[in-house]
Order: C-alpha cells, then structure tokens, then sequence
C-alpha cells in the first residue's frame, strides 16, 4: 500500500508540474499582448513661456540658442475641472531651418502618470506626442497623442493609449 501510495504522490507531482510547464510555455508563446486602446482628452491651460539661457555663445537676433532650455507646468482639464497637470521640458536642438526643441513630458492623470516624447517648435500646428510609459493605472502602456495650442494660453491634449502587456514569466 506505501508503494501506490508513493507512486500516486509521485504521478500527481509529475502531472502537476507538466502542467504547470506547459502552461508556462503557452503563456510564453504566446508573447506580449494588447489590451484594447483607450483615448485620455483634456483642455489644456499652459504655463506662461519659460525658456533658460544655458548657451553662453548666443545670436543677438534669436531669443533662444542650442542647448537652451524651456520648461513647463500646465494644467489638464475635462468639463472645467482641473483634472491633472503635466510637467517637461525642452532642449532647443535645433535654430534652423526652424527652432525644435526635443521635449519629455510627465502627465499626472486620474489613475496614475503617463510619460511623453516629443520633438517640437513653435507654432499652433498640432505637435505629435510618442507615449513611452507609465505608472498606476497606466503601466506598460505606450501609444501616441496630439497636443494642440490655440494661442491664447489655451490648447487641448489627446492620448490614445495601447497596453502592452507580458504573458508568462521572463527572466
């Protein structure tokens, strides 16, 4: 009786890590998957021009120069209620043929925080946002979004957020 015993301990050991091998490996063949997209709006109120003199070699005829800095702090909107803020800056990168600047950005948000890339100048063309990441509600999620400003210290934000997320055990 020890023997079966033994022996039904010793098979239910086996199945029960065959299973959980095969398991592990479906979930690892499977790969990263995406949970369906989701859009964040909000208007969007902007701090008021910031930019930081980090150039000592400067054109008298332009008000920025390579390296300079801007930094910003605004605050995020839906139905007139401040929802969230966002916080970045930007390295002017480049004076001609246009002035860019190569900007990063961190958006507190309800649920958690979103972070933000983007190469820019100045202007009201609507400016391409690269979502790189986020915390909360948010991790592993990337995506894009569009920043538009209207020019009179007002503007609107959308992110259209995809989830990233990873099947399995990688080590």
């Amino acid at each position: 009786m020890r023997k079966t015993v033994l022996i039904a301990a010793i098979s239910a050991l086996f199945l029960g890590l065959t299973g959980v091998v095969f398991v592990s490996a479906v979930s690892q063949a499977a790969g990263p998957s995406t949970a369906g997209p989701k859009t964040l709006t909000f208007d969007v109120q902007f701090s008021p021009f910031s930019p930081i003199a980090t150039n000592n070699q400067r054109d008298a005829g332009s008000p920025v120069a390579l390296g300079d800095e801007v930094v910003f702090y605004d605050l995020l909107f839906q139905h007139g209620k401040q929802v969230g803020d966002e916080a970045g800056s930007c390295v002017v990168v480049a004076l001609t043929p246009e002035v860019l600047g190569n900007c990063t950005a961190m958006f507190r948000v309800p649920g958690g925080d979103i972070t933000a890339q983007l190469v820019t100048g100045p202007g009201s063309a609507p400016k391409p946002l690269v979502l790189t990441g986020g915390a909360g509600a948010y991790v592993n999620v990337g995506g894009e979004g569009t920043l538009v400003e209207f020019g009179n210290g007002r503007g609107t934000l959308t992110l259209r957020l995809v989830r990233f997320e990873t099947q399995g055990n990688r080590n």
